[in-house]
């Protein structure tokens, strides 16, 4: 009788584990895509985002590698913004991938976000994305660019943010 017990213990208790799903994060197939014509929009700016794929510690032959999240949110209640490219480049500045073929539709307050795995060390320590976007109206508001890393190794964990600085308009 106790193995029927127990048997059933640990299968309610996957049960429950399984439908405590955490929420999916939104993937490349879940983007707006819009055709438009970079030329006719009244407002573009190249932004800069400092993002780092490890960091030194101890001294600069050891690194700690990081997550990171490039979060780009567009912080208007009423104008969509346009994002024409999301490039990543390593420390050396040589362009490592792009993140988007056609153009983003970002529409009023929403945010998208784009991950450098913990893995991937292409980046290094001085690695950064630029990202050109754009809005219909010259007064749009301008979007939040962010970066966040985050990383972990047994007991010690680290993280910290970084903001976007507007390099050309």
């Amino acid at each position: 009788m106790k193995p029927l017990f127990f048997l059933s213990l640990i299968l309610a208790i996957l049960t429950s584990c399984s439908q405590n799903k955490a929420p999916e994060t939104k993937h490349h197939s879940d983007f707006h895509f819009a055709e438009v014509n970079k030329s006719t929009f009244e407002r573009t700016e190249l932004v800069y985002i400092p993002i780092y794929s490890d960091i030194y510690y101890i001294d600069s032959k050891h690194t700690f590698s990081l997550t990171a999240t490039l979060s780009i949110r567009n912080t208007s209640f009423k104008d969509s913004i346009y994002l024409f490219s999301i490039d990543y480049y390593n420390s050396t500045g040589e362009k490592v991938r792009r993140y988007n073929e056609s153009t983003l539709l970002v529409k009023p307050m929403e945010s998208v976000d784009f991950v450098v795995e913990n893995k991937d060390d292409t980046g290094g320590v001085g690695a950064s994305f630029v990202v050109e976007w754009g809005a219909a109206k010259s007064e749009a508001q301008r979007p939040y660019f962010q970066g966040v890393m985050i990383g972990t190794t047994g007991q010690q964990g680290i993280s910290f943010t970084t903001e976007g600085v507007v390099i050309q308009k």
